[in-house]
Formats: C-alpha cells, sequence, structure tokens
C-alpha cells in the first residue's frame, strides 16, 4: 500500500496559494482515477482506491501545514503503512516553476511541513518538491508562499505540470523515481517548444 500525502493549509481561502501545490497533486489524482470516497478522520482527509492492483492512499492533511505529522502518522498506523511507502508532495521555493526534483530520505530543507512529517515518522520516505519559484518584486519568501499563483503560471506551466505528473506517477515506485524526474522533464520541455 502506497501513501501520497498532499501538503497544504486547509480552507478555500488558501485553496490557489503556492503553499498548497501538494493539495494540488492530490486533488489531479482524485480527479484522473474518479476517486470519490473522501473519509474525514485522523484530522485529514483522505481517499482509498486501487491502481494497477496497487493500494493507494490520497491524503490532504487538515492540520495546517506546520502539523502535518500528526495526521500522516495517525494514516500510517491505522494502515501499518511503512515510511518507504510514503510519498510527501510539497512546494519548493528553491527550484525554478515548472521543474521537479524527488528523493528518498534527507533534510527537510526548510521545509516546515517536510520538517513536522520527519519529527513524526523520520527521513525515510519520498519527496516531490514541485518548484514555485523565488519571490518577486522583493516579496518575502513567507508572503510568496502563501499568496496565489498568477492566473499565466495555471496557464503557461502548472496545470500541463499537474497532469504530467499525474500521468507518469507510475515510475515512482520503480527506480526510485530517476524515470518519474526524466519523463515529466522530457514531457514539459516539449510542451514549452511547441508554445
Amino acid at each position: 500500500m502506497f501513501l501520497h500525502v498532499g501538503l497544504g493549509n486547509p480552507g478555500k481561502e488558501y485553496e490557489l496559494h503556492r503553499h498548497n501545490v501538494g493539495f494540488m497533486v492530490v486533488d489531479s489524482i482524485i480527479s484522473r482515477y474518479d476517486v470519490i470516497n473522501c473519509k474525514e478522520k485522523f484530522n485529514g482527509h483522505y481517499y482509498k482506491f486501487s491502481k494497477n492492483n496497487e493500494k493507494t492512499i490520497l491524503l490532504k492533511p487538515q492540520t495546517f501545514m506546520n502539523a502535518s505529522g500528526r495526521c500522516v502518522t495517525s494514516i500510517m498506523d491505522y494502515f501499518s503503512i511503512d515510511p518507504s511507502s510514503v510519498i510527501v508532495w510539497h512546494d519548493e521555493i528553491d527550484l525554478d516553476k515548472g521543474k521537479i526534483k524527488l528523493k528518498f530520505g534527507g533534510g527537510h530543507g526548510g521545509h516546515n511541513g517536510v520538517r513536522d512529517i520527519i519529527n513524526h515518522i523520520g527521513e525515510n520516505f519520498y519527496r516531490v518538491r514541485v518548484g514555485i519559484g523565488r519571490p518577486i518584486h522583493n516579496i518575502s519568501p513567507s508572503k510568496w508562499v502563501l499568496s496565489p499563483f498568477y492566473k499565466d503560471d495555471f496557464n503557461n506551466w502548472l496545470n500541463e505540470l499537474l497532469k504530467i505528473m499525474v500521468d507518469e506517477i507510475d515510475h515512482i515506485y520503480k527506480d526510485r523515481g530517476i524515470e518519474f524526474m526524466n519523463r515529466v522533464a522530457i514531457k514539459t520541455n516539449k510542451n514549452k517548444k511547441r508554445d
């Protein structure tokens, strides 16, 4: 069983914020596979479905970003999920817009949601960092992540990136994600050349 955790803040006012790109990934998976069985438990919204005979849990913690770890731990304990089967999707200010990086293990890189999960389950899980770019016009990093994406972001790269990541999601499990990152990079670059 795999657990995909999208990090974000609950509430309509945060829905389109850069910090909520993890929620957007989970929502894209839900939409793509017509997953409808939302359960509200363990301080989160979670969905169960099977893909390629593999049981999968999709989770959006409702504890706010910096306290995501207890929700993740509760779900893992309830379903007996090993940390190595956890994939955390989150925003990354130190990656250019539309770039992704997948890694297994390591530190939190200054991301408080990831930090809290590490404090609860250790470092041995996957994380997919989704680049949101550095702040522009002297905006502080905290204000940048807690502000909505521009309409052009959705039109120029974000919607396409979400679709491609969901298309290629099976490759996360096969070789520690190298094929996943390569395929996403190739497809996003092809689409940029068409523009």
